[in-house]
């Protein structure tokens, strides 16, 4: 005849919790019928390896389903009670049953487990408060980042616009006068990247902190130093490419990365995005290069920015040694970047490709 396992029990407030002494239970049947727990299953119990089987009829009306789960040393019973409250005992009949005992492990005074819940409550509140510091934060960083990448957009795009529209109506005389009609944009757009360095630092944006400090100072020592500071370079065609080929890669980058604050991308943008620096990132080093050269005799003439020594040795060291030194630099920057923009290629389309699969 089937056998009785031992069976230890606890409550909550809102649920029944049973602890049957079986190891290796097989062949698990756990069911309410008529608010009676009826449970049939073979395992090794008090009797060794035999058939085990017990039922319960509840003080109070239970929900209809049941939750067990079976490990190597019990199996772990939940009842739903159908209404919230504190039971004197677990059975309708008065005389406890031979095999069941409290379940010491888990059991609790009617006042402990209100003090338990209040606990729960305090700690799910206290996740809530966190949780909404937090999406707050995420919106906050989120909207900040929207409008930062728009307003390069916008810029960006009015270089891009504007100077093949100059392109088509003016021709080659366009070429000439493109840092007086575009450099004030310019010059905003690329004071405002430098923002791009602080939210690689500071983790407002995963990327590289280094890539990052490379692009923008690279870009604004360009601007800045031999494009603004030299007059005779401000009519010089070279401008006209560097511009172009700065404009032409952020015009696909930024509008990108407004899409990622949205959750939304676009299939075509994102090749754009990864695929458009391969021959416009070179190429817009290379203009640089042809800038810095074309600059080293100016910088001669005028010892603009030349380092005075000690009147002993009675002479200066001239900026063109600088832009010399630079030049390498400008070299081993193309590298570190095309090799970091490569691995961002390789990344992203490699998941997308695991994703489709």
């Amino acid at each position: 005849m089937p056998l009785t396992p031992l069976v230890n029990w606890a409550q909550r407030h809102e649920d029944i919790y049973l602890r049957v002494e079986l190891t290796d239970a097989q062949i698990i049947d756990v069911h309410v019928q008529e608010n009676v727990l009826l449970f049939r299953a073979q395992g090794n119990g008090a009797k060794g390896q035999n058939e085990y089987e017990f039922s319960l009829e509840f003080l109070s009306p239970v929900k209809p389903e049941v939750k067990y789960k079976s490990t190597q040393r019990q199996v772990n019973i939940t009842v739903l009670k159908e209404q919230r409250g504190w039971w004197e005992r677990l059975t309708a009949q008065e005389r406890k049953p031979v095999f069941l005992t409290p379940d010491f492990d888990r059991w609790l005074e009617e006042s402990d487990a209100e003090m338990e819940i209040r606990e729960k409550e305090e700690k799910k509140n206290k996740l809530k408060a966190v949780r909404h510091k937090q999406e707050g934060f995420v919106s906050l960083k989120t909207g900040y980042l929207f409008l930062y990448n728009l307003v390069q957009f916008l810029g960006f795009s009015w270089i891009f616009v504007n100077m093949t529209v100059r392109l088509f109506i003016f021709g080659e005389e366009s070429l000439y006068d493109t840092f007086n009609s575009i450099s004030d944009v310019m010059f905003f757009c690329q004071i405002l990247a430098s923002v791009e360095v602080l939210n690689a630092a500071f983790g407002v944006v995963k990327t590289g902190v280094v890539p990052t400090l490379i692009q923008v100072v690279g870009r604004n020592f360009i601007l800045f130093i031999i494009f603004g500071s030299l007059e005779e370079m401000h009519h010089q065609p070279v401008v006209f490419f560097v511009f172009y080929l700065w404009s032409g890669i952020e015009i696909f980058r930024y509008p990108f990365y407004m899409l990622g604050c949205c959750n939304t991308e676009w299939e075509n943008l994102t090749w754009l995005r990864y695929t458009i620096w391969i021959p416009l990132y070179p190429l817009g080093v290379l203009a640089e290069a042809v800038a810095v050269i074309q600059s080293i005799p100016i910088f001669n003439e005028s010892k603009l920015f030349s380092i005075p020594l000690p009147k002993a040795i009675g002479t200066s060291i001239n900026f063109s040694y600088v832009l010399y030194v630079y030049l390498v630099l400008m070299a081993m920057g193309l590298f570190i970047n095309s090799r970091h923009l490569y691995k961002q290629r390789k990344k992203r389309f490699r998941t997308k490709k695991r994703k489709s699969n």
